[in-house]
């Protein structure tokens, strides 16, 4: 492949001696030949000519970052989930414009992101902002590339920020068992079962704000996750899981059914036949009433502080203490690749080699 020039898009010569060019236009990939790289150059610059004039191109030139990256969250709208949107949306209101958004595209440098993240972390931006500003940036930057707006990707030339490693809290089976005495008890209220659930399961709880009585075969002792709600400004929004993977069949442990036969029986009093965890109305909780109920039972029993979600990895930690192969974690959690997985298993099995020698002495020492 030769050396492209700044807009040219994708240029190469094929086996057969012509050459080819490539330019990305509305989602499309249109290719066009010629003999000589001149003449294919020189098409792609037309097509990129009629496609500024019917405006669905802004000329490169005199684009800033912030110009690009309003006609980059239009273009990917559609495709986006509306959390994901709000979500990008936000990250480059609050932690790309201030900085970069006046820079050229054309014009803009490694240098310029990499000083651009060293006055964030400076300011206070927590290294998880700083990651999904350097992420977005990259994607952002890589489709520009595709299109032949830019000649080179700067995002790809720096190192990336990298969030501190924290100890991420877990409980242990003994406080793990005082939780659900307590929630057996009634002492969780209307939540108490959900999270129970949660812990039953490691589901994330907008899959568990999904789940419906039709997901459910008392007969098998099974769930069926197939949907998740999510919250936009404190409405829910009902999709289907981000991955393949999240589409999944979980077994309970039988105090699992339990707690869910309970919330059958408290949803048949109130004439709910919907949604598995609603409220009295039968409408899906606001997810920040949840994690209050879950912090007051959570600070009566004087537990370590955990996020509801951590309440899925305390799930995964129990799987790793059993022995269940990782792969079954895996598959169990939703995770499209076992890196999430693998990192609770690490955190579980930190004295492994100490397990290792146990191990040993069982088989060989007697």
């Amino acid at each position: 492949m030769g050396k492209r020039s700044n807009g040219e898009g994708t240029v190469f010569r094929r086996n057969d001696g012509r050459w080819q060019g490539a330019l990305q236009l509305d989602g499309k990939r249109q290719a066009v030949y010629g003999r000589t790289r001149a003449e294919v150059t020189g098409k792609l610059r037309a097509l990129q000519a009629q496609a500024r004039q019917a405006g669905r191109l802004p000329d490169a030139g005199n684009m800033t970052l912030g110009d690009y990256l309003t006609h980059w969250l239009e273009q990917a709208a559609p495709r986006l989930r509306p959390k994901t949107l709000d979500d990008y949306q936000a990250v480059v209101r609050v932690h790309v414009l201030p900085g970069l958004g006046g820079v050229k595209l054309s014009r803009l440098q490694p240098l310029h992101l990499a000083r651009h993240y060293a006055a964030l972390r400076k300011s206070g931006v927590s290294g998880f902002r700083l990651e999904k500003a350097h992420c977005l940036l990259h994607k952002a930057l890589r489709d520009a590339l595709r299109w032949g707006l830019i000649a080179s990707n700067p995002a790809s030339l720096i190192d990336a920020p990298k969030r501190p490693t924290t100890e991420r809290p877990l409980w242990t089976l003994e406080q793990v068992n005082v939780f659900l005495g307590a929630i057996r008890d009634g002492q969780g209220g209307r939540y108490g079962p959900l999270l129970g659930f949660l812990l039953a399961t490691g589901c994330r709880i907008g899959e568990a704000l999904g789940l419906r009585w039709s997901d459910v075969s008392w007969e098998a002792g099974t769930v069926h996750i197939e949907r998740q709600v999510t919250e936009l400004c404190s409405h829910p929004i009902e999709g289907a899981p981000k991955t393949k993977a999240g589409i999944r069949t979980i077994a309970l442990p039988q105090w699992g059914l339990e707690l869910l036969r309970r919330r059958w029986l408290e949803a048949l009093s109130e004439g709910q036949a919907g949604r598995v965890f609603c409220t009295e109305r039968g409408t899906v909780p606001l997810q920040g009433n949840i994690r209050r109920a879950f912090t007051l039972l959570r600070a009566k029993l004087g537990l370590p502080r955990v996020r509801v979600h951590d309440l899925r990895h305390v799930s995964l930690s129990l799987l790793a203490m059993a022995g269940v192969p990782l792969k079954v974690a895996q598959a169990r959690a939703g995770h499209s690749t076992a890196r999430m997985t693998l990192d609770v298993y690490q955190h579980v099995l930190g004295e492994g080699d100490l397990m290792a020698a146990e191990a040993l002495e069982k088989a060989i020492g007697g």
